[in-house]
């Protein structure tokens, strides 16, 4: 039987560029290799495509990769469906099945990349380009929850233009939320840029950070409670996993806690009343559902410690698969190995054009 071609993208332009490096790893050694032909393409932070030629995996992990590598792109035209590979005469095309995009935050979950394979007519795993690009605009993923009548935290979003008058915008943040208060970047994930503020002084620290990153800054209420993620899988009839809980090792879930501190850590199936659960797995899938998504997301909640009450944080499309990510770990915990999750992922992405 003939291999299927599949391109699997890692890297990226973002600034969870590493996060994807790992994510990936775990993929492309779960991946089938009696039924694919798999064809790695890195794109490097400033945007650069290669085509992966080394046989260790863990390389890319180890950010050793680009050693072994030539220039390689998707191509946009229709006809082709195919990556052009560069040589030293010319170049030569490479026939593609499926892509399977591992790449977190802009320029790769956001419906970039999406659009490009809508373009060339390539089947992809994962959300569309509408579902992706919603899912990683915080402020728009708030306005399509509102309309399902999910709690959420109480919010603002204010933009790059405002703080060149900033008296005016910290007055009209303070009067709508107390401290502590959180930022964020609009359009960002893993937690990169989100500060707490205290006081005035943090605030405006924080959000000049946030700015580094997104020209929209959502600032938002603390919330006091644990936090639960809840995995979806599907297509037209998607599933939710259990759900899990993150118990971080910093004061909140942050890039360094989520990636570097050993001591944050996951637990599946945590301790919560039945009918608490019950409606996490419900709210996930009508989120997914509302934002067109398709096949696979993480959502994640606070559940407030006195009250049990449920408050939406976010939805990822594209979620984290290192070893210590939530994602395939809520779906062990339903007996799907990471070699069937992996293969039921992608099979997604090829049903779905056909």
């Amino acid at each position: 039987m003939k291999k299927i071609n599949l391109v699997v993208l890692f890297g990226g332009q973002s600034t969870e560029h590493e996060v994807s490096c790992v994510s990936v790893t775990t993929i492309l050694e779960h991946i089938d290799i009696e039924k694919y032909n798999i064809i790695p393409v890195g794109i490097t932070k400033e945007g650069q495509w290669l085509l992966y030629e080394g046989t260790d995996y863990r390389e890319i992990e180890e950010g050793k990769w680009l050693k072994k590598t030539k220039p390689a792109i998707l191509s946009p035209d229709a006809k082709d469906k195919a990556l052009i590979i560069m040589t030293k005469n010319g170049y030569n095309k490479q026939e593609v099945d499926v892509v399977f995009p591992v790449l977190h935050g802009l320029y790769g979950e956001d419906g970039t990349v999406q659009g490009l394979l809508e373009l060339a007519k390539i089947p992809y795993v994962g959300c569309n380009v509408v579902a992706s690009s919603i899912a990683m605009d915080k402020h728009f993923t708030k306005i399509v929850v509102d309309t399902l009548g999910i709690n959420q935290a109480k919010h603002i979003t204010i933009y790059q233009r405002d703080v060149e008058n900033i008296t005016p915008l910290l007055e009209k943040i303070q009067s709508h939320i107390d401290y502590p208060m959180f930022i964020k970047p609009s359009n960002a994930g893993s937690s990169v840029g989100v500060s707490k503020a205290t006081n005035q002084d943090e605030l405006i620290d924080g959000i000049f950070e946030a700015l580094k990153y997104d020209k929209k800054v959502i600032i938002e209420e603390q919330i006091i409670g644990r936090e639960i993620e809840c995995a979806v899988l599907g297509g037209d009839d998607p599933k939710a996993s259990g759900v899990g809980e993150i118990i971080a090792a910093a004061e909140f879930y942050d890039y360094d806690a989520k990636y570097n501190n050993e001591e944050s850590e996951t637990i599946i199936n945590p301790d919560l009343p039945k009918e608490v659960m019950d409606t996490i797995k419900k709210y996930s899938l009508e989120i997914f559902k509302a934002i067109d998504g398709y096949g696979l997301s993480r959502v994640d909640f606070f559940v407030e410690k006195e009250s049990n009450k449920i408050i939406f944080n976010e939805i990822n499309t594209l979620p984290g698969f290192t070893e210590i990510s939530m994602y395939p770990m809520l779906w062990e915990g339903k007996g799907m190995s990471k070699k069937d999750l992996v293969e039921r992922i992608i099979q997604l992405g090829i049903r779905r054009y056909n």
